[in-house]
């Protein structure tokens, strides 16, 4: 028989340990639990490192969100203890472990998060309060890469996904609109240079850099950096490498 590992991940013990229990009575399922991000990342390291990788993750939508401590990204570094989302640990473990599905456990239907949710990689959205037989039938369907989302959700979903490519769209014609050296700056915008350290690695005066901030924001149609610096984002523009490298999402420019 070949047995579905399966990792519960909320930080509602009570809850976590239930649903455990309820899919480890299943003949063909291997569960374990984890209480937050952090602990999440250490059982799928510890589980792949093992060779008894986990083939589903059942992750709380509203993980961490009690806690009084913003989360500030995906994967913790170094392993600390920081805090993790629900939808920043799945984007984290759709990047560091892709052969994981995932599934976010909702207490409420919220399409604009279920859309957040499936851009980051999840493969299903489901009610905390499914039947246990619509959990497991989600389960296995992930693992034949089906995409499981209540009905009621569907349309709202599809709604929220086209209105953000929509926006990305428009501001990948944008960012086309700017010259390489344009380019370069904003590059160097969303990596948090000020107008001098730009100066410094791009061998420009000051007054050029402004001259070319000025231009980026008025080609960009925004008013602040931190305006640029959001649309370039959601254009696929990454940071310039302070080592000297530029990372662009997608592999467009390295």
């Amino acid at each position: 028989m070949v047995r579905i590992r399966v990792l519960v991940v909320d930080d509602h013990r009570i809850f976590a340990e239930s649903l455990a229990a309820a899919l480890a009575a299943e003949p063909d399922v291997d569960v374990a639990a984890a209480g937050s991000g952090p602990a999440a990342l250490r059982c799928l390291e510890r589980g792949a490192a093992e060779g008894r990788r986990f083939d589903v993750m059942l992750v709380d939508a509203d993980l961490g969100a009690s806690a009084a401590v913003p989360v500030a990204r995906a994967v913790p570094e170094g392993g600390a203890e920081g805090l993790v989302d629900g939808i920043s640990l799945v984007a984290g473990v759709r990047a560091g472990q892709p052969a994981v599905r995932t599934v976010v456990l909702a207490e409420k239907d919220d399409p604009a998060r279920a859309a957040l949710a499936l851009g980051a990689g999840a493969s299903g959205w489901v009610a905390k309060d499914c039947s246990l037989q619509r959990l497991l039938a989600v389960i296995r369907g992930v693992l034949r890469d089906e995409t499981h989302l209540p009905p009621a959700l569907l349309t709202g979903v599809l709604r929220e996904l086209m209105a953000a490519r929509k926006h990305r769209t428009e501001s990948e014609r944008l960012v086309e609109s700017l010259t390489p050296r344009e380019r370069e700056v904003l590059r160097c915008m969303v990596a948090g240079l000020g107008r001098k350290a730009v100066a410094e690695r791009l061998f420009l005066s000051p007054h050029t850099v402004r001259t070319h901030m000025q231009n980026v924001l008025g080609k960009l149609g925004v008013h602040s950096t931190l305006a640029a610096v959001a649309l370039a984002r959601r254009a696929g523009v990454g940071p310039v490498d302070l080592a000297g490298d530029v990372v662009e999402r997608g592999g467009q420019l390295a």
